[in-house]
């Protein structure tokens, strides 16, 4: 009898494991199933961000454009580009010291100079100079792009700077960040997220890197001031007409295949740029076409090359960058000093041999110089990278340690306590809203797009298509004896519903214990999150691609993300007759986005349980987590004036349950 009971008993718990096991698999094999493509997800972000691209307006007069342009480069210097940065910085003056100089005994010298960019971070220049200077000279910055541990020493930027040195100009060439001297993973140029997130906008940075170095030549005695010119490929070309239209010290520019308009971008994912080249807020009301336009009356001659390996090719750019913008500079009648070179020899990504007799040729005609637009040759000239390096200091500050010393000089007020916290959480919530610049969503239609009835279990899955054309995607879990107007849960995961339904197990051991205890569960991808992420296989960082541009025009992923879950649990309460909806997280992205959505709506979740979060958005520094890994969470100013803490107190009455954090993990 005691054996055939303990048979009994054995197979009731074999089958109720069984029964354990089947629900989660059920539900990773519905939920891992994609409801849209990322190629959908693509389309609708381009036609989000092309409803908010700038648009050049028709010209009218030189002096309603120079007005116009004057507006344009105070507010980019004052409110985007310096967004933050001590102004004690700022203002510096060029400190420069020399570090050595080379008599090459070929008509030209190379001074070695190390600079200071802001406290603590300096960076490397050559000062190429003719060997006999007479009266003033010519002088031209050339600026560097993503050229690798080579940096200012790639060879053909040296024959470039030794041939403005033989015509008789002085030559200055300067590092791009994370390259050549500044080479160093800190500097990577992802971590200008983690400058916006402390509250000093990441594109500050460069822009003093360029700018401290225009400020040494115009200060040189050496330089006729009247006559200072500027060029850079890729990075470089992005740097000079970031440079050249925002400081009018610059006279003549030719910037190379190293920008495009907004719209070039939206149309290909190549011509997308790093994190300076989309810095937040950038295109929000002007983009490189404005900078362009910003240009006129000043000589300014634009190179792309025909099928440009990288990026901008020229018969993709030149319609908006050349066409546009010509009229503006036939207001001064200065049309002849506007001109646009297409390289084909050899046509890909360059500053090679053609390119650089382009810039001989307009430098001379514009700085009244009588050489030859045929290069000289300089090949036995080159020297190695050893042999040029400056020198800095052991310690050089990064960019990721410049952000972690500007987050230690964050104050906020405390938190008041509970009973008196009425009118400061009204105050923050409102800050809140301008930080992440949200806007309220609501549900324009809700597709149902596939279903499943068996095993007693339901399911349905849905595309939200959100009111400002973006969409959110969700399956709906119920058992079938479960009763209408069940409690329902929100389950959310950083890698969207195929991390949450089978990539941890433990993770749809939760969601079957939500369904087991009588609840209701809907698994959602927010945007930038598993099928509503525009994520492609290569290259990886499309949605960090993306992020920034929504960032650019003015938005922020961010605001965006909490908006959606804030329409989603409104309509779940609404469709399956459940309030105060409950949310289920793993991770720290999605973390953010419901402590977001809970602080500006309090109230609208009863509880929120969070798996894998953090305790404070320090964690980002301190770790570190890279930009391409949660785009999202690199928000100008969020922690500048918010913390996890904060948010909470904010979000009140909203429970939080921190079940596990990142912290504690990452210290095992």
């Amino acid at each position: 009898m005691r054996t055939r009971c303990a048979l009994l008993l054995s197979v009731l718990f074999l089958a109720t494991m069984a029964c354990g096991q089947e629900v989660p698999e059920q539900v990773s094999a519905i939920a891992g199933k994609p409801i849209q493509s990322h190629e959908d997800v693509i389309g609708q972000l381009r036609e989000y961000l092309m409803a908010r691209a700038p648009q050049l307006p028709k010209p009218v007069s030189a002096q309603a454009w120079t007005e116009r342009a004057e507006q344009i480069r105070k507010h980019l210097l004052n409110d985007v580009v310096f967004h933050g940065w001590p102004r004690e910085w700022v203002d510096a003056p060029p400190r420069f010291e020399q570090a050595g100089t080379t008599e090459t005994g070929k008509g030209y010298r190379i001074v070695k100079l190390r600079y200071e960019v802001v406290p603590g971070f300096w960076s490397a220049a050559l000062l190429y100079e003719p060997a006999e200077l007479h009266g003033k000279v010519p002088a031209i910055l050339n600026v560097n792009g993503h050229v690798g541990p080579q940096g200012k020493a790639v060879d053909w930027k040296q024959k470039r700077c030794i041939n403005y040195a033989l015509r008789g100009m002085l030559a200055l060439n300067i590092e791009y960040v994370n390259m050549g001297e500044l080479f160093r993973s800190e500097n990577d140029h992802g971590y200008l997220g983690h400058l916006d997130l402390v509250g000093a906008s990441g594109v500050g940075l460069f822009y003093l890197v360029m700018r401290k170095a225009l400020d040494y030549l115009y200060e040189n005695p050496n330089v006729d001031r009247d006559r200072i010119g500027l060029t850079g490929l890729s990075g470089g070309g992005w740097q000079s007409i970031v440079l050249g239209s925002l400081d009018k010290r610059v006279k003549v520019d030719i910037p190379v295949a190293g920008y495009c308009a907004f719209a070039n971008q939206l149309a290909r994912i190549a011509d997308m740029g790093d994190n300076e080249q989309d810095a937040t807020d950038f295109f929000d009301g002007q983009d490189y076409v404005f900078l362009t336009a910003m240009r006129a009356p000043r000589p300014t001659l634009l190179i792309n090359n025909a099928e440009d390996s990288c990026c901008f090719r020229a018969p993709l750019v030149k319609p908006y960058l050349y066409d546009q913008v010509k009229p503006y500079f036939a207001l001064y009648g200065a049309q002849d000093d506007f001109q646009f070179h297409q390289n084909t020899d050899p046509g890909y990504h360059n500053y090679k041999l053609d390119n650089r007799q382009q810039s001989y040729r307009f430098f001379d005609k514009y700085f009244h110089l009588s050489a030859s637009d045929k290069e000289i040759p300089v090949d036995s000239e080159i020297k190695t990278y050893q042999q040029l390096v400056v020198g800095l200091p052991a310690d050089n500050q990064t960019i990721l340690g410049l952000a972690r010393e500007l987050a230690a000089r964050i104050k906020r007020d405390p938190i008041p306590p509970a009973a008196s916290r009425a009118e400061w959480a009204a105050a923050e919530r409102a800050k809140l809203k301008e930080v992440v610049r949200y806007k309220p969503v609501t549900m324009k239609h809700v597709w149902a797009v596939a279903n499943t009835f068996n095993s007693g279990l339901a399911s349905i899955s849905y595309r939200f298509e959100l009111s400002n054309g973006l969409s959110a995607t969700g399956v709906w879990f119920k058992e079938t004896d479960t009763p209408d107007g069940a409690p329902v849960d929100i389950v959310l995961d950083d890698k969207g519903r195929k991390g949450a339904a089978g990539e941890v197990w433990n993770r749809m051991e939760q969601v079957a214990y939500l369904l087991d205890r009588g609840d209701q569960v809907v698994l959602v991808n927010l945007l930038f999150t598993g099928d509503a992420s525009p994520a492609l296989e290569s290259p990886s960082y499309v949605p960090s691609l993306f992020a920034s541009a929504v960032a650019t025009v003015g938005d922020r992923p961010l605001g965006l993300e909490s908006a959606q879950l804030v329409a989603v649990a409104r309509w779940a309460e609404e469709t399956f007759n459940s309030h105060p909806v409950h949310v289920e997280l793993t991770g720290i992205r999605t973390q953010m986005a419901a402590l977001i959505a809970a602080a500006i709506e309090p109230g609208l979740f009863s509880s929120v349980t969070v798996h894998q979060g953090m305790k404070s958005l320090d964690y980002l520094l301190q770790h570190p987590v890279g930009f391409d890994d949660a785009p999202d969470l690199f928000c100008l100013d969020l922690y500048k004036d918010f913390d996890v803490d904060c948010l909470i107190a904010v979000a009140g009455p909203t429970k939080f349950l921190l079940e596990d954090s990142v912290e504690n993990t990452s210290s095992k």
